[in-house]
Order: structure tokens, then sequence, then C-alpha cells
């Protein structure tokens, strides 16, 4: 059964779009919403406006970022408007309501991804565990995707600069995600060549070591400007940019193999309109999100040309990956950003439950001392709003996102409601006596 609560207002409460529904995938799982207070949260920089719709492919009705994008069909637009799509305008009047074409290029990418975890090698006993099942050439075949119009030109691997002193296993490269780019037959129906990089979410212990190391470090990736305000989380970081280096043989680090890659293809395909898409979920969202900042630091994404290649994250359940400098600087670097969350997954709340870019400010003007050591997210959001109590596991399940993208069912806009955290904000905003505050108590609100 499903129920919401409309709360009042809040000022500094943002627009979100929220689809909540009780679906039934194909998978064995049914995933619905159940009688719970959405809970989102609120940043100063967006909206936050829970909706879930009815849409059918012959009757959509949306809003565009322009009237030629309003007007045109589904099938015959992409090709003209994907940069609108991609996030030229931050997706200004293509979220509320979710406009078809927008909706099925985030189901696009969220099958990329979901590509890693049908080609990653689980079984202990498998020559290949931990790896890829399949070669390069038939990948996207084996795993369903023959028809996706894009070719494999990169396997992508990780370390994690991490001992796990239980384990014998020595911290190793691991099968992390691909680079693939369109062919010449979907460059004219995508409008361009699209180069996509996807990753997938923690699988290994050291991974999930490497997630749960919440401190922020100065990224640094660019050897001519440090920025020491640019802050990231390290374990994110770690496996970014560790290699083999103590192996004669060993892999470079996921950076080194990315940076390659995306600059080889880049320059074999010079001077053809191009787009840098990458995707992840979960950790891949993290990985994601540092290699389009990367990439944009070090501008390679323009070369000779006058005009920059558009890069766009497509982060599915994402956790926040750097502090507000790394924010600021990803905006000015026109790194675009669409995080799809649930208001029920635990991992988009993380790190920084309590230190976190809602905490930031104090009465809206004065910047509390260690806003530099908060986090904060990225980009446009997205929200989806699921949960199943037999089965809880699924608020992150990559699978039940895009089940839910595939199958809206109801349409209904609302303001969103005001989560515990916000409440105490709140109090703490509109308390007239300073020494009223428990003051002692916020430095372990982390």
């Amino acid at each position: 059964m499903a129920s919401s609560t409309v709360l009042m207002p809040n000022p500094h409460t943002n627009n979100h779009v929220t689809f909540s529904e009780n679906i039934r995938p194909k998978s064995q799982h049914s995933f619905g919403q159940v009688s719970l207070p959405n809970k989102t949260e609120t940043s100063l920089a967006r909206h936050s406006v829970a909706a879930s719709y009815v849409a059918t492919k012959t009757a959509a009705t949306t809003t565009a970022s322009s009237r030629a994008l309003k007007t045109s069909s589904t099938t015959t637009s992409l090709s003209h408007f994907w940069r609108e799509v991609h996030g030229l305008n931050n997706w200004e009047n293509l979220v509320e309501p979710l406009h078809p074409l927008l909706r099925q290029e985030i189901i696009r990418y969220g099958e990329f991804v979901t590509a890693c975890y049908k080609a990653f090698d689980l079984d202990p006993n498998s020559k290949r565990y931990l790896n890829c099942k399949y070669g390069k050439k038939n990948m996207l075949n084996e795993v369903g995707m023959e028809n996706s119009g894009y070719k494999v030109t990169k396997y992508i691997y990780a370390t994690p600069d991490i001992n796990i002193p239980i384990q014998n296993d020595a911290p190793c490269g691991r099968w992390i995600g691909y680079v693939a780019v369109s062919d010449d037959e979907s460059v004219r129906r995508l409008g361009r060549r699209d180069i996509v990089i996807t990753f997938r979410g923690t699988v290994t212990n050291h991974e999930w070591i490497a997630n749960l190391m919440s401190s922020l470090t100065p990224a640094r990736l660019d050897p001519h400007n440090p920025r020491p305000e640019v802050k990231v989380e390290a374990g994110f970081l770690s496996l970014y940019t560790s290699d083999e280096s103590d192996s004669k043989f060993g892999l470079g680090s996921c950076r080194e193999q990315l940076l390659s890659e995306v600059s080889r293809l880049l320059t074999k395909y010079k001077g053809e309109e191009l787009s840098i898409s990458i995707a992840g979920h979960s950790m891949g969202s993290s990985l994601a999100l540092l290699l389009a900042y990367d990439i944009a630091e070090l501008g390679l994404n323009k070369g000779n040309s006058s005009r920059e290649k558009p890069i766009t994250v497509f982060s599915f359940g994402g956790p926040r990956v750097g502090n507000s400098g790394f924010k600021q600087r990803c905006e000015e670097l026109g790194v675009k950003v669409l995080r799809i969350v649930n208001v029920n997954d635990p991992i988009t709340k993380m790190p920084g439950v309590f230190l976190n870019e809602n905490f930031r400010v104090f009465g809206d003007r004065y910047e509390l001392p260690w806003s530099c050591s908060c986090y904060a997210h990225v980009g446009v959001e997205l929200v989806l709003d699921f949960f199943n109590m037999q089965n809880p596991s699924c608020v992150h399940d990559l699978g039940t996102y895009i089940s839910l993208l595939k199958c809206p069912k109801k349409l209904q806009f609302q303001r969103n409601t005001v989560d515990l955290l916000d409440r105490a904000r709140e109090m703490l905003i509109s308390a007239q006596n300073f020494n009223m505050l428990p003051w002692e108590m916020l430095p372990a609100l982390w």
C-alpha cells in the first residue's frame, strides 16, 4: 500500500522529480512504495518536487528546453537535440515532467552499466574470476546488447591501494568497466560520435573498504594547478589513481588507462561531432564523476577545436564524491551530471550524512568554518521513490532503477517532505540565542 504526505513548503527545499509507484518488473521481485514518509535530501541549488507519472509511447506531453524539442517526436529528434538531452541547459524543463527523449537516454546508459554486472565473473572457480567473462569483440553481444550500435574498445581495471590483514590475497586490478564508441550507423541516429565509459558498483572486499574511507583529500589531478581547495573522498581517489607499481608487469592505474584511451579516441575521431558520456552505478558513479572532472580539468575535451566536446555523467544511486570546492569546479568546467537516485537509497546520502551541502551556511548568510570539509552532491537530481518491505536491498538495485524508468504508472506532483535532519537544521537557524546551541556537539556530526 502506497501513501505520501505533503508538508508545508520549506524555503530551503529544492525541486526534484520523483517517480513513486508499485510495479512488477520481469525479475522475481516486485518493487513498490510502502507507507513511509519521503526522505529526500535538500540543497540550496536544486528544486524538490515529487512526481509519479503515467506515460505511453503514443501519448507523451512534455515540456522541453525549446519549442522545437517540445514538439519533436521521440524517434526523430535525438540527432538534432542531443546536446539539450545531455544537459546543455542543465536539463531545464526536461525533468519535470520527464521528457521521453531524456528518459530513453537514461535507460540506454543504464543498460550499458548493467552490461558490466552481467559480464562480471563472480565464480571463484573460474579462470576469469573477478574479470570480464567475454572478450571485447563479443561482450555486448553476450549480454544481449548486440543492437546497441557500439563497439567496445577498451577494458578498464582498478586497483585499490588497500591491504586487508585477515586476507591473504593482495589487492590487484579487477575489471571495473569498459570504454565503447558508437559505430557509423549509430552516428547518424545519435547526431554525433558518442564515446561511452561505464563503471560497475562495489563487489570486492577491497572496494568495500575503499568506500568506507570517508575522509576528504585534495584531488590534485592537474600537475600544473593542484587546486588544494578541490577535495574528494580518499577511497574513491585511491581506486581511481592506484596502480600495481610493485609488479613488473602490473597494470597502470584506472586513471592512466582511461585518459590514454579517451585521448586516443578523441584523436582518432578528430573533426567529427563528439560527445563523452560516462555512466556508473554506486561506487561506479564516483569513478564516473572523477573521470569527467579529470578530463575537463586537463582540457582533453578541448583540444585544438573551438568547441568543447560535452562531458555528461549519468549517475545511478551514486554517493557524494567531493566537497563544495569540487562541486564548484565541476560547474566551472561545464561538467554535466544527472543523478538518478532513489529517495530511500542510503548510499545516495553518503558520505557526509551530517556534514554536507545543507550544513554549510548558517541562517542563509554566514558560511560555517567547516564548510570546506562538507561533502556536496554535483549536478541535477532525478529522484525515484521505491521500497519493498520484503526486499529492502532493492532500494539500491540498478535493475530496479531501470525497471521503474521503463514502467512509469502515475504522475503526481507534491511538495517533498522534509526529513529529520532538515528539521534539526531549521531549529538551529531559528534559534534566537547563540548560547542555546550545543556547539560542542557540532564537530561530531559526521
